[in-house]
């Protein structure tokens, strides 16, 4: 981990951890920062929020919250739409992905990587 993405924990993290708690998995399985992950938790009990009023619910600057959102909809963790507004204009909307399919993300972005490291583990000495 660089001295510049300290709050973004590595999957490696998870190890050893006896009861590691859903956000901390959250962001070590997509290797997310803390925030992001506190979004995500934020979005998931607020569907179809704007940036605007999730700055406010997390007291976060509006600039951060887009950027924690790209994150989320980049890891497949959220989802927008254009609302188009009565006096003209849009505005976008996000939505968390639902808990049960971001669970199963979680398990399939897991597996990948104990597949990598059992991949790894077979190569050692293989040279």
């Amino acid at each position: 981990m660089s001295d510049t993405d300290t709050d973004a924990p590595d999957i490696e993290e998870l190890v050893g951890v006896e009861e590691p708690g859903f956000q901390h998995v959250l962001s070590c399985v997509f290797g997310i920062q803390d925030h992001e992950s506190r979004t995500y938790l934020v979005l998931l009990d607020n569907p179809g929020s704007t940036v605007a009023e999730l700055a406010e619910d997390l007291d976060r600057d509006r600039s951060n919250v887009n950027r924690s959102l790209t994150t989320l909809l980049e890891k497949g963790l959220a989802d927008r739409e254009r609302r188009l507004l009565d006096p003209g204009g849009y505005v976008y909307q996000y939505t968390a992905t639902p808990l049960p399919e971001a669970k199963e993300l979680m398990h399939r972005t897991l597996d990948a990587w104990v597949e990598q490291v059992h991949e790894a583990i077979e190569g050692f000495g293989a040279e």
